[in-house]
């Protein structure tokens, strides 16, 4: 399949910028089932085809802009994006850094943007059969602030503490609905639907076609930075109450039922260091 460019390249650009993607397998076209997306089961491999396949897209817009792009591979064992099919010139993050950023790992001023591919409707939505924040096996939701948390809710604060603007996400609809009510300006690109266990997805191909168009959009658009709230109270519901105890051991962990902890975090990173150490 060969992507339909378009003339993206400036020709006034004062200096080169960098793009960060940050890629996961959920939201991506044709992926329903969990086996789907684990390495080594039925259904696999071709789901992590399609997510090399919309990463490459995302990372040739950027390149036909005549930028920059970083990607780092954000699902699982983070060694699912096949590097030769993705565009000379882009680099690949694979992986666990071991940083508090995690799917955003690396992410610091000197990128002009974030995009998001193949992201997916948090846990506590019905917004796919794949639902989920962080860990679909430990959490039923997550909310900040009081509203139900994806994980590009924390991802783009997190970005932001770097004055790094969240610019394009393509996932599932629900997805792309939440991230526009989240980020203002943002572009987004649905690649499915969800009803129940079941995803109406739109073919492989067009999905990359909207992506690159829609990346391309995104750059020359003035997306804002979002902005990061005085305080941050992260209340996670777990599947175990025995989890929720445990959380009790840092300090500044309230519990609020017996599966429900409440934590107050100064800025995103905190924020994620929590999250972290809560689920266990």
């Amino acid at each position: 399949m060969t992507i339909k460019g378009t003339s993206l390249r400036r020709n006034d650009m004062e200096q080169k910028k960098t793009y960060y993607i940050s890629a996961d397998i959920e939201g991506i076209t044709d992926v329903t089932s969990w086996e789907e997306t684990i390495i080594g089961c039925h259904g696999y491999e071709k789901a992590a085809e399609q997510m090399t396949r919309e990463t490459a897209a995302a990372c040739q817009a950027i390149l036909d802009a005549g930028f920059d792009v970083v990607v780092r591979d954000g699902h699982e064992s983070a060694l699912n994006i096949d590097h030769r099919q993705l565009p000379v010139g882009a680099k690949l993050m694979r992986g666990w850094a071991c940083h508090p950023g995690s799917m955003v790992a690396g992410i610091d001023e000197k990128y002009a943007g974030i995009l998001y591919i193949g992201y997916h409707a948090p846990s506590g939505s019905d917004g796919s059969p794949l639902a989920h924040t962080t860990d679909h096996d430990k959490i039923n939701w997550m909310k900040i602030n009081g509203k139900l948390a994806s994980e590009l809710t924390y991802n783009s604060l997190f970005a932001a503490q770097f004055a790094v603007p969240s610019i394009f996400l393509s996932g599932d609809k629900m997805m792309c609905d939440m991230a526009q009510d989240e980020i203002n300006g943002i572009v987004t690109v649905a690649v499915k639907e969800c009803r129940g266990n079941s995803t109406f997805n739109i073919h492989p191909d067009t999905a990359c076609q909207l992506i690159y168009d829609g990346v391309g959009k995104a750059i020359k658009a003035d997306i804002p930075v979002i902005s990061i709230p005085d305080k941050l109270v992260m209340e996670i519901n777990l599947k175990e109450f025995s989890k929720a105890r445990s959380a009790l051991a840092m300090p500044g962990v309230e519990l609020v039922d017996a599966t429900t902890v409440r934590y107050t975090a100064k800025d995103p990173t905190e924020l994620n260091v929590m999250r972290e150490y809560i689920m266990g």
